[in-house]
């Protein structure tokens, strides 16, 4: 038998410490001293007493123990390194496609379904199939080794442009939602023919007193009572040729047109224009004919004017009212109210008071004080503060609501002009109003009307766009053919490289910036400036253009292209501005005056020759001056004064044999003068003695004086 552990043996630093109580580590030893006799212990021969074999202990059971420096030192653990992280973090969102989290996690798509098949709650593996629950995402992509961030859904703009949609007028109403509404009745004629005067004997207020110069600079709108308790809405349209724009917008919008034309000029060049436009959008007229009060004039004569011209008037085979009137004296305006009543009942001018507001831009301005304002006519509903209104690229939350006089109204029905406050942006004159529900709506009108208008541009500028393709195709194709053709030496460069840009052609130029009061009267002078065609001489330039009253920046923008400002009707700084030129102006031909003048003074002076005196040539004398033989001329001056020290011409039977010519010696007997007054018979002889002179030739006596131009534009008034 193997002999048993002694209490005084110490086996891996235990210790018997009493017979009855043993530490464990003592009970362990013992239990592994066994096993390993079983597996460990080899027996050569008999087992007996005095052969005891050796045992041996694993080094891992073993612990050695720790000096004092070991203890006391201090140890530092080895510095972990970091794995490089091979996989990416990738965005996530909720409701994203199978498709959406593969290209997210830049893999196949195969590759993520079939990592979803070993994803609880995965569902669907489908490529368009929506993954709704974010936890679901995120296991996917842990599983693929890809960490995920939660970020918002991406916003596909052509997607957002393809939801946006235009907001368009309603299909007609039916007959039981109509009611009877004002009738839009536009005053047009020829400028100066009495339509404003007209308007203000009608409504009994003095308008024309506060217009520049008595002209109409801009569309007015306004409602008049009549005696018999109707309401009718005249439109002042402008007489002049600069605003046919604005007149053809209230043709657009009105129901009856008075035709103003003075008695005393008959039909002028407006009047026809009037016409033509009332023919084209099939307008009744009535025929105011003004200032019958005027003595020597003639109405008969204008009827039959107006009847050349294709309007059929009573008594001339046609059914158009004329009725004569005094505008400024008030004369027969019962007769021409009644005219219109009467027209507006044959009619049957009929409106819907529901549904969401339409109605027409008339004019636009910006109010110092009150900001982007624009006067309408309602054509249809009923318009009320807080309304969300879409005017081409412009919208609106209707901040007020007032009436011509500037008084505020709560509530506007069809027919009636108003002017509406609380535009974002400034809208045109002439666009169509139209009402939505929301700003968000109207937000989405506007994408959806800028996507448009840049489409149709991009479509209008692509003809453009690809002749300048062919054209510069075709020159390169010339230049390279040009240059294979001529060898190589002769390809090189000769002399200094040219400049690339193009040299200063030397021509004057004119920059301008004009700033109006209203969006009318800012169309009108650019379409006046548009008529200019004198640009071989100098060069007009508008360089901006815009609304409301002169600012930093407009004065910024002149300072930089050294431009002139033409402030129309609006205000302009009070302190002058260092190098910025700027006009007030309130009348349109005044401004073409002033850039007139400025354009003759931008002009080079010219040569102009200017004839000072006249002489008939009587005889030819040749005599002797030394060796050299001369001809004189025995002339008498005709006309003016003769002078040596200007310049002569030979005229002979009327037309020019030679010019430029100079005097050696202008004698009068036998003495040398500088001068030979009328009907004094002088000798004259020329620097250039090889021109043969005739006895009747004329001899003219002219000097050249440097005079300024003056500039050929004419806008057409």
């Amino acid at each position: 038998m193997l002999p048993c552990l002694r209490s005084s043996d110490r086996v891996l630093g235990s210790s018997y410490r009493g017979p009855d109580c043993l530490y464990l580590s003592d009970y362990l030893l013992r239990i592994i001293r066994n096993e390993l006799l079983q597996t460990r212990v080899c027996a050569v021969g008999p087992i007996t007493n005095t052969h005891q074999r050796q045992i041996q202990f694993s080094a891992a059971l073993t612990k050695r123990r720790k000096t004092a420096e070991e203890k006391h030192a201090i140890e530092f653990a080895p510095k972990k390194k970091n794995k490089p992280q091979t996989s990416g973090v990738v965005d996530i969102w909720r409701n994203m496609t199978v498709a959406d989290l593969a290209q997210s996690c830049q893999l196949d798509l195969e590759h993520i379904q079939e990592v979803m098949l070993y994803v609880k709650g995965a569902g669907n593996i489908d490529a368009t199939a929506r993954l709704e629950d974010p936890k679901v995402i995120k296991d996917i992509a842990t599983k693929c080794g890809f960490k995920t961030k939660i970020v918002a859904a991406p916003v596909d703009e052509e997607e957002e442009i393809s939801k946006d949609r235009d907001v368009v007028p309603r299909p007609p109403p039916p007959p039981e939602n109509l009611k009877e509404r004002p009738p839009v009745v536009t005053v047009m004629g020829h400028v100066d023919h009495g339509k404003t005067t007209l308007l203000d004997s009608l409504r009994g207020a003095s308008v024309a007193a506060g217009e520049a110069g008595g002209i109409t600079q801009h569309i007015g709108a306004f409602t008049v009572e009549l005696d018999n308790g109707e309401k009718v809405t005249f439109l002042d349209t402008p007489g002049h040729a600069a605003f046919s724009a604005m007149r053809a917008r209230g043709a657009n919008l009105t129901d009856i047109i008075v035709l103003v034309v003075a008695a005393e000029d008959g039909v002028m060049e407006q009047t026809k224009e009037v016409l033509r436009l009332a023919k084209e959008q099939s307008v009744p007229i009535i025929v105011a004919i003004n200032k019958i009060d005027k003595p020597g004039v003639d109405v008969e004569r204008v009827k039959k004017e107006l009847s050349q011209h294709g309007l059929a008037l009573e008594g001339y085979g046609g059914d158009t009212i004329a009725v004569g009137v005094s505008a400024l004296h008030g004369t027969n305006l019962d007769e021409l109210t009644e005219a219109v009543s009467t027209q507006a009942t044959l009619m049957g001018l009929k409106g819907e008071y529901t549904g969401p507001v339409e109605g027409v831009v008339v004019e636009s301005k910006v109010d110092s004080h009150r900001g982007k304002l624009s006067t309408a006519i309602v054509s249809r509903g009923t318009l009320r503060k807080g309304a969300i209104l879409v005017s081409g690229q412009a919208w609106a939350k209707v901040r007020g609501l007032f009436d011509h006089a500037g008084q505020p109204i709560s509530v506007v029905t069809p027919g009636m002009p108003v002017e509406i406050l609380g535009w974002r942006e400034l809208p045109l004159a002439g666009d169509m109003i139209l009402e939505v529900e929301s700003e968000k709506m109207a937000n989405s009108v506007l994408r959806w009307r800028a996507n448009q208008a840049m489409k149709e541009k991009a479509l209008s500028d692509a003809e453009a766009i690809n002749l300048k393709r062919k054209e510069h195709d075709e020159q390169y194709q010339a230049e390279r053919e040009k240059t294979r053709l001529s060898g190589f030496y002769r390809r090189k460069q000769q002399g200094p490289r040219q400049k690339e840009t193009a040299p200063d052609d030397g021509k004057p130029r004119i920059n301008v910036i004009v700033k109006g009061d209203v969006h009318g009267s800012v169309e009108a002078i650019l379409d006046v400036l548009e008529t200019y065609d004198d640009n071989d001489r100098c060069r007009l330039d508008v360089i901006h253009y815009g609304v409301g009253d002169v600012n930093e920046s407009d004065l910024e923008l002149a300072r930089l292209f050294d431009a002139i400002v033409y402030a129309f009707s609006v205000n302009a700084p009070n302190k002058p501005t260092k190098g910025v030129t700027i006009r007030p102006v309130n009348i349109i031909y005044r401004l073409v005056d002033d850039l007139k003048k400025e354009i003759n003074t931008k002009l080079p002076l010219v040569d102009v020759a200017e004839e000072v005196g006249e002489a008939n040539v009587l005889q030819l004398f040749d005599i002797n001056e030394g060796r050299r033989k001369v001809t004189v001329l025995g002339c008498r001056c005709t006309k003016g004064l003769l002078k040596k020290s200007l310049k002569y011409k030979v005229l002979r039977n009327g037309e020019l044999l030679v010019d430029e010519l100079g005097l050696e010696s202008m004698r009068h007997l036998k003495n040398e003068v500088d001068s030979i007054k009328k009907d004094v018979e002088c000798g004259l002889r020329l620097d250039d003695q090889t021109i043969e002179l005739k006895a009747g030739d004329t001899i003219v006596c002219y000097q050249i004086n440097r005079v300024p131009q003056q500039t050929e534009w004419d806008p057409g008034f």
